[in-house]
């Protein structure tokens, strides 16, 4: 931890110096002023994309893998997982009821069982309850 507040440090102070010395030379009309923005507007850049890296830093994800025991656990079938799955792609009733080969209103059954295991209301719920159970991807 010490490292890297002495690191984060050092860093700050060098930035802060480049930056005095900067001034310093603009003060001094060592070079045109066009010359000074551009230098400030790359490391400005520069440190905006370095943080973005360290804060938005991924770790590679594990494949998906179905939680089997939260599907059994809440009783859904394998056909309902289906319909779970369209619906998470995006695809309308009648979509899912023209892949499935069964009619929009069997689709609506489906759902109303999903609804009523997964104890949410809405489409949008149903998808974010099942991904966050790991039921689907």
């Amino acid at each position: 931890m010490k490292k890297t507040i002495v690191l984060y440090s050092l860093a700050m102070a060098g930035a802060a110096f480049l930056l005095q010395w900067l001034d310093y030379q603009h003060a001094v009309r060592t070079f045109s002023t066009p010359i000074y923005v551009v230098v400030i507007a790359l490391l400005f850049a520069g440190l905006g994309v370095w943080v973005g890296q360290r804060l938005t830093r991924r770790t590679g994800s594990a494949p998906f893998e179905k939680n089997l025991q939260a599907i059994e656990y809440l009783g859904i079938t394998e056909r309902e997982h289906e319909v779970l799955e369209l619906l998470a792609e995006g695809h309308s009733n009648r979509e899912i009821g023209e892949r499935l080969f069964v009619s929009p209103n069997t689709v609506k059954t489906h759902l109303a069982h999903l609804y009523d295991k997964l104890e949410v209301s809405r489409r949008i719920q149903a998808i974010q309850k099942a991904r966050a159970l790991r039921i689907i991807p």
